[in-house]
């Protein structure tokens, strides 16, 4: 089945500035950590073709993830679609020289001048890094600034951050599993007026595992879901606070499957509740 047109799909605003994101977009981590050749890149060339064609646009990156960086920078040159994009990375060690450099190197190899969003990686050495970043944005190196984490662990760290600093994004965990940032976490961002991306909304795919041979319920086609993916995207993007769902794959199909959460209603407080007693 089609996707509908790209001017359909469901968009959240950026808090800060009011520009609209779609609310899938693209993680890289590991499946865009592959070599050069032609059986290697294929799948991802259509991967973001696949999502370009649909109206999504954010991809997630990390000097963490291998060459993805690269990766992503050759497709999307190639392909032509760096307008197209927005474009996120993170800065990820020690030390403000060492956070240039790393930060100077992963725009080389994303083959641009500027990124949409820089993000201080797993809050690693933020104190240091965040100063430099403001510097950026200030340079029109970066547009956005953000922090990140993919543990419940750090969320308290997490939470003093967006209390005693500013920033644009923050992202992290959250699934129809793990729903601790609903208590705290994601009502702190819209207080604060920070854009959420959210990463393990599929926990690593263990999430289907819940479901084996288990049909969608008949219910869920209100929304538009026709597959159990779509039925736990739609619960993470429904919460009011969620900006973006990175969803990671080098699989085309997969990519086309997760787009499909990004069209037609979202679950209310009801259907949500609706979701969990499936899944428990």
């Amino acid at each position: 089945m089609p996707l509908p047109p790209a001017s359909a799909i469901c968009t959240r605003p950026i808090p800060g500035t009011g520009e609209k994101l779609p609310v899938i977009g693209l993680g890289t981590w590991q499946t865009f950590d592959v070599g050069g050749t032609t059986a290697e890149r294929s799948p991802l060339n259509e991967v973001l073709q696949t999502m370009t064609g649909a109206g999504a646009k954010v991809i997630d990156s990390s000097p963490m993830y291998g060459r993805s960086e690269a990766v992503v920078g050759d497709l999307t040159t190639v392909l032509n679609l760096r307008k197209q994009v927005f474009l996120a990375t993170k800065v990820w060690t020690q030390g403000a020289a060492q956070g240039i450099a790393q930060m100077s190197e992963s725009l080389r190899l994303l083959q641009t001048d500027s990124v949409d969003l820089m993000q201080i990686h797993n809050l690693v050495d933020w104190r240091t890094h965040l100063k430099t970043l403001r510097e950026w944005k200030e340079q029109k190196k970066i547009r956005y600034i953000g922090i990140t984490h993919y543990t419940v662990s750090a969320y308290s760290e997490l939470e003093r951050v967006l209390r005693e600093e500013r920033v644009d994004f923050v992202q992290l965990n959250y699934s129809v599993l793990t729903r601790e940032a609903e208590t705290r976490l994601l009502p702190l961002a819209a207080e604060k007026g920070v854009a959420v991306l959210i990463n393990r909304a599929l926990e690593g795919g263990t999430l289907f595992e819940r479901v084996r041979d288990r049909k969608v319920p008949a219910e869920a086609a209100e929304w538009g879901c026709t597959s159990w993916g779509q039925v736990f995207l739609k619960y993470v993007i429904a919460h009011p606070a969620v900006t973006c769902v990175l969803t990671g794959t080098a699989k085309p199909h997969h990519m086309r499957d997760n787009l499909g959460a990004a069209f037609g209603r979202l679950p209310d407080e009801s259907g949500r509740r609706k979701i969990l007693a499936w899944i428990s």
